[in-house]
Parts: C-alpha cells; sequence; structure tokens
C-alpha cells in the first residue's frame, strides 16, 4: 500500500509522463522554443506575451472512490485495540491546461498532451519506479529538490491497486464555476480522473496467532477436546449477573464488602480488576473473602489516594478446574462514591448573603474530575484545586437559610444520602443547618 505520500507521488509522476513525452515528440523543436511542464495553481501561473509556452497539470478536488471505500472498515477489538487497517482510497481530480504566447501554441500543447494520456491509460509499476526513484546516476534523487527526494519513500509502485488515467467530463457551467474559484484567466482545458491511490495507515494493529487445536488435548491419547458442549442456554464460562453492596446500597463505599453474584466463579487465584477508564486507572483487589460458583466476595481497600471516587467496570479473572490459563468474565459497572468525613452542622452566611463550606471528604477529588456540593436541591461546582484535594471549596451565592441535607458528588455518583436496608428508605446522611 502507498503512504501518505502517494497524492504528492502521483503527481509528480504525471508531471514526469508529460514532460518525457513532449521531448520524445520533439514538440520543442516543431514549435521553435521550450515548453514548460508545472504542476501549479492557475492562479500561480505568471501571463503575459512573452511568457515560455507551459501544460500545467493541477489537481483541484480529491473525492474518496466508492468501490473501495465499502471494502472494509477500520475495526477494533472489546477493549478499543485496533485490529484491521482499512486503506484511504481516493480519486483525484486534474485539470489539465495549455498556455501560449502566440497563435495555436496551446492547442498544440494541449493535443500532445491528451495523446499521452490516452496512450498511457494505466501507470505501470515499472514508470511509477522510474519517475520517482531514478535508477541510473547521477540521476539518483541526490540532486533533485527536497520534495522530490521525499517521494521516494511514497510506496505507490507497491500498491495492491494500478493508477488509471481516465478522461472527465466537465461542462461549460462547471469549468466556469471552477475558474472563476481559481480567480485566473480561462485557458484550454482537459479535466482527467485518477484512480485509485490507496493509503494504508501506518497504527499498529493485533493479529491473532493461528489455531493449534480445538480445546484441550488430553495428555494420555493426545486427543483435542474439541467444543465444549451443554444442554443448557447458560454459556458455561465465568459471567457477572450483579453486583450485591451491603445495606442494599446502590455505591460502593471503601471498605465495604463487595459480592459478585452470577454462575461458574468457582476456581482459583481469583481477582477483580477495576479500571476508571476517565483517569486511565486500573487496580487489582486478590484474596476474596468467600468464593462458591455463584458469588464471590472482595474487600473494597479503604485506599483513598489509589481508588478514586467514580464509574469503574469490574471483571473477574478467575483460573477455571481444568484449565491452563485464567478466563476474563464479562465487565459491569460499579461505582465507588465520595464520602464527606467532616462537615459543620451549623454555618452563617457571609455579609453579602453568601456560604463558603469546604467539607473534608475521602477518596481525594483528582484534577479533571467534575466535583459539586448539593445542599437539598442546590449544587455547586468545587472551587479550581491542584492535583487531587481532600478539602476542596464551595461558595452558595443567595442561599436562604434553614435545614439541608448534604450529598458530594464527584463524576456523577453521590455520597451515600439514604438508608436503603429500612422499609421505607430513610435520610441518614450529613445535614447543616444555614443560619443568617
Amino acid at each position: 500500500m502507498s503512504n501518505a505520500l502517494a497524492i504528492a507521488g502521483v503527481t509528480a509522476v504525471l508531471k514526469d509522463l508529460l514532460d518525457t513525452g513532449l521531448i520524445d515528440h520533439q514538440v520543442t523543436d516543431a514549435m521553435g522554443m521550450g515548453v514548460t511542464v508545472s504542476a501549479l495553481a492557475p492562479d500561480a501561473i505568471q501571463l503575459g506575451s512573452d511568457a515560455q509556452p507551459r501544460l500545467n497539470l493541477f489537481m483541484h478536488q480529491v473525492t474518496p472512490n466508492g468501490a473501495w471505500r465499502n471494502a472494509s472498515h477500520p475495526w477494533v477489538d472489546a477493549a478499543g485495540r485496533r485490529i484491521a487497517n482499512a486503506p484511504l482510497a481516493l480519486d483525484l481530480h486534474y485539470l489539465l491546461t495549455a498556455y501560449g504566447s502566440a497563435e495555436l501554441q496551446a492547442e498544440v500543447l494541449l493535443g500532445y498532451a491528451m495523446q499521452l494520456l490516452h496512450e498511457t491509460p494505466v501507470l505501470t509499476r515499472d514508470a511509477i519506479r522510474t519517475a520517482l526513484v531514478p535508477p541510473n546516476p547521477p540521476l539518483n534523487g541526490s540532486l533533485l529538490p527536497s520534495v522530490y527526494q521525499a517521494l521516494r519513500a511514497a510506496d505507490l509502485a507497491d500498491q495492491v491497486e494500478q493508477i488509471k488515467i481516465t478522461p472527465e467530463k466537465m461542462d461549460t457551467e462547471e469549468l466556469s464555476k471552477l475558474w472563476t474559484a481559481l480567480q485566473a484567466h480561462y485557458r484550454p482545458t482537459a479535466p482527467y480522473v485518477v484512480t485509485v491511490v490507496l493509503i494504508q495507515s501506518t497504527q499498529p494493529s493485533r493479529s491473532p496467532l493461528p489455531v493449534l487445536s480445538r480445546g484441550l488435548v488430553d495428555p494420555v491419547t493426545k486427543v483435542e477436546q474439541g467444543v465444549r458442549v451443554v444442554a443448557s442456554l447458560v454459556p458455561p464460562y465465568p459471567e457477572i449477573e450483579a453486583i450485591t453492596l451491603p445495606h442494599a446500597q446502590i455505591a460502593a463505599q471503601l471498605g465495604d464488602s463487595i459480592q459478585l453474584d452470577g454462575h461458574d466463579l468457582d476456581g482459583s487465584n481469583h481477582a477483580l480488576l477495576l479500571s476508571h477508564a476517565w483517569l486511565r486507572i486500573n487496580r487489582t483487589l486478590t484474596l476474596p473473602t468467600s468464593v462458591t460458583a455463584a458469588a464471590v466476595k472482595f474487600l473494597l481497600t479503604d485506599d483513598p489516594a489509589n481508588f478514586p471516587a467514580g464509574i469503574y467496570g469490574a471483571t473477574l479473572q478467575v483460573l477455571r478446574p481444568g484449565e491452563p490459563i485464567p478466563r476474563l468474565s464479562n465487565q459491569v459497572a460499579l461505582a465507588i462514591a465520595p464520602q464527606i468525613t467532616a462537615l459543620p452542622p451549623s454555618a452563617n452566611l457571609d455579609a453579602s448573603g453568601n456560604l463558603t463550606l469546604t467539607p473534608t471528604c475521602k477518596p481525594d477529588v483528582q484534577l479533571g474530575q467534575r466535583v459539586s456540593l448539593v445542599l437539598g436541591g442546590i449544587e455547586v461546582l468545587a472551587q479550581p484545586f491542584g492535583l487531587s484535594s481532600s478539602t476542596p471549596t464551595f461558595v452558595f451565592e443567595g442561599l436562604p437559610t434553614g435545614p439541608y441535607w448534604v450529598r458530594l458528588r464527584v463524576d456523577g455518583v453521590d455520597s451515600l444520602l439514604v438508608n436503603r436496608s429500612t422499609s421505607p428508605p430513610s435520610f441518614t446522611g450529613p445535614q447543616i443547618q444555614v443560619l443568617p
């Protein structure tokens, strides 16, 4: 496949094709003067009665190639890792324009150029290599401008699809609009489309290893066990169906016991993998407190510095009986709630009628997290803080006096305010009295 230099490489090859063809057909002798072949924007070409005749190749548009665009897509796996790189397929649209300072010069040039492109409908790989990588010294590329030296690495000749040159039809209205947009004087022009340029992504991808056996191999008979078949709609692999927290809580607190409910959870070497995508945190809990096929319990470490509040993805890793490598269960969401550890029972408004609160919390709130304090139904964002803080500051403006239930909210997870183990549920969280 080609790389990002392929677009410029195509223009350079076409320019070299026209330049070489005019020399082979001795056009300069027929016109009695030299001819310039360029690849400039039309408004950059100097016009005048003494200007040298010129052929100009201008790429005015790039469009996606419909056939190759639907061939494949850049696939990623469940972890977001790229497993396939689809090429960027492009068609290049050119204007071939002839310039002359005397009668019929432009027509002569355009006729020869169109004949050359008609006789070369496909750019061969050898022609591309010759144009971009001159084979014979001293034409080894070292004397070329730096941009042409860079095009030697375009890999244009190695792409799977050959490059084809086709005349393109544009009516008078389209040409008029295009030349008006270019703010240039119109000259005899022939439009062409060059297809297809395939630009391959350089991002690394993952490719699975070949399959050596279907299932485990019996050490005695050396026969593969094959696909495991069970008479049930429930797959025989570890699966987490729910997470049970103490007192029917909807979020865990540091130090809580976390119970994973599911099936086929028994085995050895259990580990609870916790990942926080936003903060790019990955933590592992080992040593479960109890294990059965239907439930595994872990103790959430009371480590405020390493377990910030927020939404985590929880996955169970377990070595199943008779299997050589551990298995990973499905991932479920686990919310770790912040806790307000110190808050005054009452606070006074200042002279402006505002209230400033600095509660102590755990875990520490981290830079980049959305931290707010909710008094009753009034929510206020935290004042800016450093990389982390256990005492964020909140300023409430024009707050009415009275009692308020208090919640600390971090990335959408509230500190526990309701006791859900009772019927009906009741408020148990911190409360503050706002005084005048």
